[in-house]
């Protein structure tokens, strides 16, 4: 059974409460407050991270994002920062639910490596705004939402769950626990612990101390355990780099993965929006073809589209939100948010945004409404100005939040019938195909091709939904947009 918040009985609220419905959910504004910043939190990294991708690609015509000569990673930031912002707080009051949006990472460097590199910037952003809007239209013909009602629930619970292994292995990545092995060992093992075999470097120590905090903490149901946790082991990052002078992980194995913890010379800088309204709606069929443009615009959305899905269907597992069927509220509302940040994203020149997994860790924290996007959102404008403190968080303080989210939505894989092979199978790859792939369409896609393929070779062809006929065509094209592609070219 999946957990759910009982309103029954619950006194009828006004103002903030009753607007978000807090008490009906069974949270209060200081949950609300606290899974908010905890959701910002250890998801800020993306303000940082999205530069870095996007910045430094250039395009067809041997151009910056931006249109410059040279990388422009403050404007970047601040374009990062304001859409996130938006939309996130545009989740919370429109939608009531407890999900932050930002540039989609995988989607960017989609968008950096393999679509600006065939035409202008602008050109590959007119494709993101076209993709969102796209998907809106599925969102407001009710088609988005039918698939979604169309998914089996214990499918559902298995996206959840892959979600949350997938997290879990993208805070021990991101901490330097879990490392891939380089090509020139000449082995088969993908990954090992730390740098060869063994934990090496302070930066994978602090993580070790904040995963140790943040466990030792929820078990002692600690209120903003994750948040201290957080708080405490940046302190002591920012300790360490003083006294060990460690530097970034780019110029040393044993560095910070990606934010070096030391107090910044400045804390308030001023933004700038060089790449705010920099895209082309159709120039890229003119640079690029016609039916590249649709291949590029398909793969896009439909990554885009089951994306969110699984998101939001993880989040509201989590929270106790979902019906019987594993429905979230306002589903309609959801996703209509999402396709909106998808055009916004692309449209300010930072890259399609999307639904955040991250927002699990909030939930953790007690968040069960709107507000607490509200609260996500408002940073992020914030960041816009306090970019240089949002950036003395190292991602070795924030990941451990991660693994300790990635255990609480595993705990839902009880509730799958192992013993039905029409559901374990698909299932059981789209759990473990989301953390081997590091993606969660190819999960997701996995498990609705495989049952399919198990209804139909038991011939129980009328138990398929006609829609998910067309799901699973869609993931076979979109497995097989590479070969399609050639051969079309």
């Amino acid at each position: 059974m999946l957990r759910r918040v009982s309103s029954q009985g619950a006194p009828a609220r006004s103002g903030i409460d009753g607007f978000f419905k807090i008490s009906e959910r069974g949270s209060s504004v200081g949950q609300e407050v606290r899974g908010g910043l905890v959701t910002f939190f250890t998801m800020a990294y993306i303000v940082v991270l999205n530069p870095l991708i996007l910045g430094f690609a250039t395009d067809a015509d041997g151009k910056f994002l931006g249109g410059a000569d040279a990388p422009n990673l403050p404007a970047i930031a601040a374009g990062t920062a304001l859409v996130a912002g938006v939309v996130t707080i545009l989740m919370g009051v429109v939608a009531n639910y407890p999900l932050a949006l930002a540039t989609g990472l995988g989607l960017n460097a989609f968008v950096a490596f393999s679509i600006a590199s065939q035409m202008t910037w602008a050109d590959a952003m007119g494709l993101v705004v076209i993709e969102g809007l796209v998907i809106l239209v599925l969102v407001l013909t009710g088609f988005r939402t039918a698939v979604f009602h169309a998914v089996p629930p214990q499918l559902k619970i298995a996206i959840s769950v892959g979600i949350g292994l997938f997290i879990a292995l993208i805070g021990f990545v991101d901490a330097g626990f879990v490392r891939r092995i380089p090509d020139a060992a000449h082995t088969t093992v993908p990954v090992q612990l730390g740098q060869s075999g063994q934990l090496a470097g302070w930066p994978v120590l602090v993580f070790a101390f904040g995963l140790v905090l943040v466990i030792a903490l929820w078990v002692r149901k600690v209120k903003g355990a994750i948040l201290i946790s957080i708080a405490v082991t940046t302190v002591v990052a920012i300790i360490v780099e003083s006294i060990g002078n460690l530097g970034s992980g780019a110029t040393s194995p044993t560095g910070w993965g990606l934010t070096v913890p030391s107090w910044p010379d400045k804390i308030i800088d001023t933004p700038h929006f060089d790449t705010l309204g920099e895209f082309s709606l159709l120039g890229s069929f003119q640079s690029a073809g016609v039916v590249t443009s649709i291949l590029l615009i398909f793969t896009l959305m439909l990554a885009d589209f089951f994306d969110t899905m699984g998101t939001m269907t993880a989040i509201g597992a989590e929270a106790g939100l979902l019906d019987a069927e594993g429905v979230p509220p306002n589903p309609e509302r959801i996703l209509i948010v999402d396709s909106l940040a998808a055009v916004a994203g692309g449209a300010a020149g930072v890259s399609s945004n999307t639904s955040y997994i991250e927002s699990a860790s909030g939930v953790g924290e007690g968040a069960r409404t709107g507000l607490a996007s509200v609260v996500t959102g408002v940073l992020f404008l914030l960041a816009i100005l306090f970019a240089p403190l949002v950036a003395v968080i190292p991602s070795e303080a924030a990941v451990p939040a991660l693994v300790l989210v990635g255990f609480l939505m595993m705990q839902q894989v009880k509730d799958i019938d192992w013993d039905d092979l029409d559901i374990a199978i698909p299932a059981f790859l789209t759990i473990v195909l989301m953390p081997f792939t590091y993606s969660i369409s190819v999960g997701i896609g996995a498990g609705f091709l495989a049952y399919v393929l198990i209804k139909v070779v038991r011939g129980k062809f009328a138990e398929i939904h006609p829609l998910l006929w067309v799901v699973a065509a869609s993931f076979a094209i979109y497995f097989a947009i590479s070969p399609i592609t050639d051969w079309l070219s």
